[in-house]
């Protein structure tokens, strides 16, 4: 392959790569520098949970890119499935980076639990804070729109908040980190804004610490949520039972196709590898079988969730061997 073509090729997996994980990555950048200095001149604690947080986050998210980038390559001789879970590798490196931070912002809440800091610069914790709080809430907001997108959802306006919640499982993995963590990053920036202000205007300065320690745990409540995610993904998890009945449903329009004998769909990464055995109407030559065979297989690789498709036809044997999802 030439230099040109191979840099073309890449710039393509870039622009496939999810851009809820790159907007994210850049946007916490700016938010973790703006919070660091905030914290150093201040010494807030809760200002510096909340530096470690956005930190944590933008390593990740650009990881998760990265990986997310990675897991479009085609298939090859060598990896006949594809990549796709390259991404769960990511977002398992993720998980470390947000584990990590998640201790060192436990340890310093504990510590000013123990010995609470005097904190200053009022007026700069607050803007930092609200600027804060109004990036994530912004790519929290464009993190559910993916949801609703990836998982095929219809919602608008404020049902696009119930709906994500609702579908986040079936969204791709770097769209359900970078859900998790915004969710987290906003309640945290939320939380550090309460504790700068109850302290600035009470005595009551272990609140600094306590809201720090809350925010960790948070971090390791993402640390777990997304970690169990990708361990299951690891391993290969069936595709969800909405997800097998539409695939069922595309088998049965073929009007030839009169049962599903056998049928499995294994999701991988953002994408559904599906494998069954298909009855069809008997009396049919081989070639007319075949041809139906390829007709589904064609209709089921039209749907951009599905990676690849392997089908066996059998004769009907008169017995109805599917049901659907709905009534098991």
């Amino acid at each position: 392959m030439s230099p040109d073509a191979e840099r073309t090729n890449w710039l393509e997996l870039i622009k496939k790569g999810n851009m809820s994980s790159a907007t994210a990555a850049l946007g916490n950048t700016i938010i973790a520098i703006v919070k660091g200095v905030a914290a150093s001149l201040t010494g807030s604690g809760a200002m510096f949970a909340s530096t470690m947080h956005s930190i944590a986050d933008a390593v990740n998210q650009m990881f998760v890119f990265t990986g997310s980038v990675l897991a479009e390559k085609k298939a090859t001789r060598r990896f006949p499935t594809g990549f796709g879970r390259v991404i769960n590798i990511f977002c398992m490196i993720a998980v470390l980076v947000v584990t990590f931070m998640a201790y060192e912002t436990i340890r310093e809440g504990l510590h000013l639990l123990q010995q609470p800091a005097e904190s200053h610069g009022f007026w700069l914790n607050l803007s930092v804070l609200i600027l804060s709080i109004v990036i994530d809430g912004y790519v929290l907001y464009k993190a559910m729109k993916e949801v609703i997108k990836e998982s095929r959802a219809e919602a608008s306006g404020f049902g696009i908040v119930k709906a994500s919640f609702k579908h986040v499982k079936r969204a791709a993995p770097p769209t359900r980190l970078v859900f998790y963590e915004d969710l987290v990053a906003t309640t945290g920036a939320l939380l550090a804004l309460i504790a700068v202000v109850v302290t600035s205007l009470t005595n009551f300065s272990a609140l600094d610490g306590l809201m720090t320690v809350l925010i960790g745990l948070l971090m390791i409540f993402v640390a777990f949520r997304v970690g169990y995610d990708n361990m299951v993904g690891l391993i290969g998890v069936s595709a969800p039972p909405d997800v097998e009945d539409k695939v069922s449903a595309l088998i049965f329009a073929e009007s030839l196709v009169t049962d599903i004998y056998q049928l499995r769909v294994l999701q991988e990464g953002r994408y559904y590898h599906v494998e069954g055995l298909i009855e069809l109407k008997p009396g049919l030559t081989l070639a007319e079988a075949d041809d139906i065979k390829f007709r589904v297989r064609d209709k089921l690789l039209g749907d951009p969730d599905i990676a690849d498709v392997t089908l066996g036809i059998l004769e009907d044997n008169g017995v109805k061997d599917w049901v659907p999802a709905a009534d098991r």
